[in-house]
């Protein structure tokens, strides 16, 4: 049963071959196993899947159950349970129990078959899952080595069989990167595609809930369960949702495929470079128009994420002061209580984004940082609308390099912030794109990640299962 992808374990439980009962109970036992190794998990919940499955059991014995009910599925830390602790990767959410589900739970019912609640770099920022307040998680094809981040706890998961897929969230590639690094399918929908609502927020302007999942097949079913609009909140797009499974295996024939020459210089390695070029040679024997294609922004990208999100951080973070919830240090008057709960409840990098975005934000410096900042990102968007306008899918690797060693980048923050170059522009830019494992380098998966226009998640899909094709890489349990 582990063996199934989401999609095939879906069609099993439909059928009566299997139960969602029966599903939980061997996630449980994976859980159970491996966890130790692994930590994928802030709050594992197993008995919380079992309940659940039953309830899913019954309504398949009444014929009411939509196509991705009863598959168990793994949650990340930042989204908001109802009666399950959510804790962001953070000490001053340790105790945090939300009233409500996030909006991008709602279509799975009250019986969200969950096991747990994934751990992630604290609240959603870092690229390698160390920087959680409950310790990094690993990765399940080298233990010595990170998952990627934020998202890291999804990605080992899915990439281990602790569950058949998992919600993570984007805002500068912590979907799609920990998804290359694993092994896995990562994919970050058009924002505003996915309802941001209970989502504890990072960066307002750039949070998206994405799929991480073992193949295309199951990335599509999982954001026709998320997709949608939603009127609690006012970023969420008043778009139909399309029937993303509908024109899966169109192929490539004749789609015009851009491969982004400014991801592919010398910041690159080499072995991510020569997986990115056989996949695309491939999509080229499919039938695609392959070419180059040019986002001349993309090199100051990162510097300007780096400004724009740590500033959203600055606000967004504010509310957690020690008064409403979470985190109440003790102490005489409530300045002295704001910054006692402040110093033990955050992390290092919290602290440094928290920093750095009000320093940008704070007079004297806002035109000269966040207001300059802005106007790349719009330059940025017109690269993409340029560039889609000549290709219908771009291409680039994922992840300048395979997994990382653990511990490898934690004294250099720069060096970790460089991982996310090939993933912030279509950040910026709010356009969707998808990782799919492309190979590996030196034993370790690659990510390739393309990338298309707004609210074409179709598009992309189908492009991106032809690519999945291409690669041959299939999906094999870790650990």
């Amino acid at each position: 049963m582990l063996d199934l992808t989401a999609s095939g374990l879906a069609q099993k439980i439909r059928e009566g071959e299997v139960s969602s009962r029966e599903a939980a109970e061997a996630a449980n036992r994976r859980v159970e196993e491996i966890e130790d190794r692994v930590n994928a998990f802030v709050t594992p919940t197993p008995e919380v899947a079992l309940e659940r499955a039953e309830k899913v059991d019954t309504r398949i014995q009444n014929g009411r159950v939509r196509p991705w009910e009863g598959v168990p599925l793994v949650v990340k830390d930042v989204l908001s349970t109802k009666g399950v602790r959510t804790t962001c990767g953070s000490k001053i959410l340790e105790d945090f129990t939300p009233l409500y589900d996030a909006s991008a739970l709602v279509n799975f019912g009250e019986d969200l078959v969950m096991v747990g609640k994934a751990n992630m770099d604290e609240f959603a920022m870092g690229s390698s899952t160390e920087n959680s307040a409950y310790g990094p998680t690993r990765n399940p094809w080298d233990l010595g080595r990170v998952p990627g981040g934020s998202s890291g706890g999804s990605a080992a998961a899915v990439a281990a069989g602790e569950g058949w897929w998992a919600l993570g969230t984007d805002t500068g590639g912590s979907v799609r990167q920990p998804a290359a690094l694993c092994g896995i399918v990562g994919l970050k929908p058009t924002y505003g595609r996915v309802s941001r609502r209970g989502l504890i927020a990072f960066g307002s302007s750039l949070d998206c809930i994405g799929p991480m999942t073992r193949d295309v097949r199951d990335a599509a079913l999982l954001l026709q369960a998320v997709a949608g609009h939603d009127p609690l909140d006012s970023t969420s797009a008043n778009a139909e949702v399309p029937d993303y499974l509908a024109d899966l295996e169109g192929g490539v024939d004749g789609l015009r495929v851009g491969v982004v020459k400014e991801l592919m210089d010398e910041r690159i390695d080499a072995g991510v470079r020569e997986v990115v070029e056989k996949v695309v040679g491939e999509l080229a024997v499919a039938g695609a128009e392959v070419g180059e294609a040019s986002l001349p922004h993309a090199y100051y990208a990162l510097e300007a994420y780096y400004i724009i999100a740590p500033a959203e951080i600055s606000s967004n973070l504010a509310r957690f002061d020690g008064v409403r919830f979470g985190l109440r240090e003790p102490a005489e008057g409530v300045h002295e209580m704001y910054r006692r709960t402040r110093e033990m409840g955050f992390g290092d990098e919290a602290k440094r984004r928290i920093m750095l975005g009000t320093y940008a934000l704070s007079s004297g410096y806002y035109d000269a940082y966040y207001a300059q900042a802005q106007k790349v990102r719009t330059r940025m968007i017109q690269d993409f609308r340029e560039a889609l306008s000549r290709y219908d899918v771009l291409v680039s690797p994922t992840s300048p390099s395979v997994a990382f060693e653990i511990g490898a980048k934690t004294d250099d923050p720069l060096a970790m912030y460089l991982q996310d170059i090939c993933a912030v522009p279509a950040s910026l830019a709010g356009v969707p794109a998808i990782s799919i494992p492309g190979g590996l380098s030196d034993g370790l998966p690659v990510g390739v990640q393309l990338m298309s226009d707004h609210f074409t998640e179709p598009l992309l899909l189908r492009a991106a299962r032809a690519a999945e094709e291409a690669a041959d890489f299939r999906f094999e349990l870790k650990l």
